[in-house]
């Protein structure tokens, strides 16, 4: 285990945690959580030990409930916009290499769905409550969320949250696809554990040319996705990793990735 102010790091065979730390004000983002975290990632994005990362808030209040707003309060908009030229832990996460999971408890609003929304997979607890309530502030979301909620919820579902800054539990947002997953909220940490242990015994090579794959099928035409696709699948072809799968397949036993 390591730790930082606000984020608590810990890795066990293959998988890192990432816990946000500040339970007190229901783990909301400040700007040292945000550098933390950006901080975490990038050590984890060099850690070749680590092949899946799950990110979760501490306590069972709140994954995470929003930006700190007593935080950004008095800021002026040329303070907030020098604020977010700095390093964005959305486009940390969105840019991470690796399989990341959100494991989400209790609120997860505002900045805090952004955050989750930046990850690959996400499981919520029954007990979960999502939203974006910007718009009570009199504000936009500034995260990715006019962005990300359109292509989870579709444009009438994320609009309607967005209009409404309306919450909504983790059955709605399961329906709304922007979770991926709804468990007791008793076994959310165990089910996001028993996901990432199973990503992580695939091979590190696979897993990360994949998600670069999908990440470019959401940004570019189907032609321009299959020929990347068609190159990502070239380097895989030539790994250690593709001979130790075949191998193992003929062999009829369990393959042994090693990330060559």
């Amino acid at each position: 285990m390591t730790e930082s102010e606000n984020v608590l790091t810990q890795i066990e065979a293959h998988v890192a945690t990432l816990t946000i730390n500040r339970p007190e004000k229901r783990n909301a983002l400040n700007d040292a959580t945000r550098c933390q975290l950006v901080s975490a990632l990038e050590e984890l994005r060099q850690n070749g030990d680590v092949r899946v990362v799950i990110v979760t808030g501490a306590g069972d209040k709140a994954f995470v409930a929003g930006a700190d707003i007593g935080e950004f309060e008095a800021r002026t908009s040329v303070d907030q916009f020098r604020v977010m030229q700095g390093p964005s832990v959305y486009a940390a996460l969105d840019e991470f290499p690796k399989p990341v999971i959100a494991a989400i408890s209790g609120f997860c609003l505002g900045g805090g769905l952004e955050l989750a929304m930046a990850c690959d997979i996400r499981i919520a607890a029954d007990t979960a409550k999502l939203g974006q309530p910007e718009i009570n502030l009199g504000i936009i979301p500034g995260g990715g969320g006019t962005q990300r909620l359109p292509r989870l919820a579709g444009l009438g579902g994320a609009l309607k949250l967005l209009y409404t800054g309306e919450l909504i539990d983790a059955a709605e947002a399961l329906r709304l696809r922007i979770v991926d997953e709804v468990v007791p909220g008793g076994e959310l940490l165990k089910r996001a554990r028993a996901l990432a242990d199973s990503i992580a015994q695939k091979s590190p090579i696979a897993l990360q040319l994949i998600k670069e794959a999908v990440r470019v099928s959401v940004r570019t035409s189907l032609d321009e996705g299959l020929r990347h696709e068609i190159a990502l699948f070239g380097i895989a072809f030539t790994s250690g990793d593709k001979r130790e799968g075949v191998q193992a397949f003929r062999e009829k036993r369990p393959a042994k990735f090693e990330g060559r």
